[in-house]
């Protein structure tokens, strides 16, 4: 399975091959060869340290909303299932 990601470029190294981009907070140096336009402040799709693509901000934002949500839910079925249950008898 292959999974790319909506990160937001931080800055660029004086070069211009490489960047610093934020993936829900974790800042991560990645190649950006792929996409030499991508400046601060543009999202880029981040696939295996490499900048494959440019995305919208709103569409990266709705996105990584999206992402926000499906983490929320698995944090919730995890206490779900490792919560002790009770059982009474009768």
């Amino acid at each position: 399975m292959c999974l790319a990601l909506p990160a937001r470029v931080v800055s660029l190294t004086e070069g211009g091959t490489d960047a610093v981009v934020d993936l829900g907070g974790v800042r991560k140096r990645i190649s950006i060869a792929l996409v030499p336009h991508a400046r601060e402040g543009d999202y880029v799709i981040v696939h295996v340290g490499h900048a494959i693509g440019m995305i919208d901000p709103e569409e990266a934002e709705r996105t990584l909303a999206l992402f926000g949500e499906l983490a929320a839910l698995d944090a919730a079925d995890a206490a779900a299932v490792a919560a002790p249950t009770s059982t009474t008898g009768a």
